[in-house]
C-alpha cells in the first residue's frame, strides 16, 4: 500500500510534465511572479531560447515546494480533464506558477488581478489587501476554467470585471454567487494613438494590387487558423482576387505555414509574424476577418473599428456582442465554406462594407467609457 502511495504522486508528476512540455508549452506572464517572456515583438523565440525557458520553468516548478504541494489538486483536475478528454495544461500550469512566486508580507490598500488565472490565483493566495480585484477576458467554461481549477477564488474578490456582457454572463453561471460584485468593463482603447500610429511609415510591402485581408493574433489553437486557410484556399479555387495576411507569432507558427505550403498558398495566405506598429496594415487592408472559436472581447476587432475597416468575425461569445449582423460587420460559422461565402459577399458589396465601417468607428466611441465607472467603483 506505502508503494502505491508513493508510486501516484509522482506519475501526476510525470503526467503534468508530459502534458506540458509535449505541447511546447511555454511560461505565462503571472502579475508579481518573475517570469521569463516566451516571444519577442519581431520574431519567434529561439530553440536554444526554448531550451532556457523551459529550463526556467522546470526549476520555477520546484521553486517554495510549489509542484509538491500541489500534487493533489493536479491528480484530480487531470483526472477530471481526462474524462472530459481535452487537457488544458495551460490552466495547470498557472496554479504551480502561482504558488511558485515572490513572497509578499507587505499589506495593500487594494490588489488587482489584470488576468484570469495565474494572476488571480497569486493575487488571491499570496497578497495581503483590504480589498482585492480581478478582471476576466475570456468566455469562463469555454476557456477550460472551472470552480475546482480554481478552487473558488472569486467567491473572496471585492470586484470582479468582465469585458463583455456575454462573458459576464458566462461567469455568473459558474458563480452565481458573484452576481452582485461583477461588472463590466470594456477594454481601453486609445483611438487618437491608433489613428496616430496607422499613419507612420510601414505596412504591406508588396505590389499586390488585389483585396487584402487581415487577421491579427497569437497563432494559437483558440484563433482557428487552419478553418481560415482552408477558407483561403476555397477562394483561389474559385478564382477569387484576394489575399490573406496575418500578423502574430505563435507555438502553430510551423503547423500552419506547412499547411499553407501543401496546398499551394504560399503566395496568397502570408505569415508576417509579429509588428511593432501594426496599424499601418489595418489602415491598408480592405476587409478585416477575425474567425476565432471564441473571445472575451476583442482588442483587434475594436482596432479595425477605430480604423473604419469592414469586419468578418464568428459568431461566437464576445464577437456577437461587438458586431451587429448586417449593420456595422459580418458574422458567419466557424467552417470555411461560411467564411468563404462571406468575403466573397463583402468583397462584391463594397458600398455596404464603406457603411459597416462608419457605423463600427462610432460603436467602439460609445463603448470606451470603462475607466470614469472604474474610479467610481474604487472610491
Amino acid at each position: 500500500m506505502r508503494k502505491r502511495m508513493c508510486l501516484f504522486p509522482g506519475m501526476a508528476v510525470v503526467l503534468l510534465f508530459t502534458i506540458l512540455f509535449a505541447a511546447g508549452y511555454t511560461t505565462p506572464a503571472i502579475g508579481n511572479v518573475n517570469t521569463v517572456q516566451a516571444a519577442t515583438k519581431k520574431k519567434d523565440i529561439s530553440r536554444e531560447g526554448k531550451k532556457k525557458l523551459n529550463k526556467k520553468v522546470f526549476r520555477r516548478l520546484f521553486t517554495r515546494g510549489a509542484l509538491f504541494k500541489n500534487i493533489p489538486y493536479l491528480i484530480k483536475n487531470i483526472s477530471v480533464m481526462l474524462k472530459q478528454k481535452k487537457i488544458h495544461a495551460d490552466k495547470l500550469l498557472w496554479r504551480v506558477m502561482s504558488d511558485s512566486g515572490m513572497s509578499l508580507d507587505k499589506e495593500y490598500d487594494m490588489a488587482i488581478a489584470y488576468l484570469e488565472g495565474g494572476s488571480t490565483y497569486f493575487v488571491h493566495d499570496h497578497v495581503k489587501a483590504k480589498q482585492k480585484f480581478t478582471f476576466l477576458h475570456v468566455d469562463y467554461s469555454y476557456a477550460g476554467y472551472s470552480r475546482k481549477l480554481d478552487k473558488n477564488c472569486y467567491l473572496d474578490f471585492d470586484r470582479i470585471f468582465t469585458v463583455s456582457g456575454e462573458v459576464k454572463e458566462s461567469f455568473e453561471k459558474i458563480y452565481p454567487e458573484c452576481a452582485d460584485r461583477t461588472f463590466i468593463f470594456h477594454n481601453l482603447i486609445d483611438r487618437k494613438e491608433i489613428i496616430r500610429k496607422a499613419e507612420l511609415p510601414g505596412g504591406f510591402e508588396d505590389t499586390y494590387n488585389g483585396k487584402r485581408i487581415l487577421t491579427v493574433g497569437r497563432l494559437t489553437v483558440q484563433k482557428a487558423y487552419e478553418t481560415a486557410i482552408d477558407a483561403m484556399k476555397l477562394l483561389k479555387d474559385q478564382g477569387v482576387n484576394v489575399r490573406w495576411y496575418v500578423l502574430g507569432e505563435g507555438e502553430l507558427k510551423e503547423q500552419l505555414q506547412q499547411k499553407i505550403d501543401s496546398l499551394g498558398l504560399t503566395g496568397d495566405f502570408i505569415l508576417l509574424g509579429a509588428k511593432e506598429n501594426p496599424y499601418p496594415y489595418y489602415k491598408q487592408c480592405d476587409i478585416y476577418v477575425h474567425a476565432t472559436g471564441y473571445e472575451g472581447k476583442s482588442i483587434a476587432i475594436q482596432e479595425a473599428q477605430i480604423l473604419k475597416k469592414p469586419i468578418l468575425a464568428t459568431d461566437c461569445s464576445g464577437n456577437r456582442e461587438q458586431i451587429e449582423q448586417g449593420i456595422d460587420g459580418r458574422l458567419c460559422t466557424l467552417i470555411p465554406e461560411s467564411i468563404g461565402d462571406e468575403i466573397l459577399w463583402m468583397i462584391e458589396h463594397p458600398k455596404e462594407c464603406q457603411s459597416y465601417g462608419e457605423k463600427a468607428e462610432k460603436k467602439v466611441l460609445q463603448s470606451n467609457k470603462g475607466l470614469d465607472e472604474f474610479l467610481n467603483w474604487m472610491k
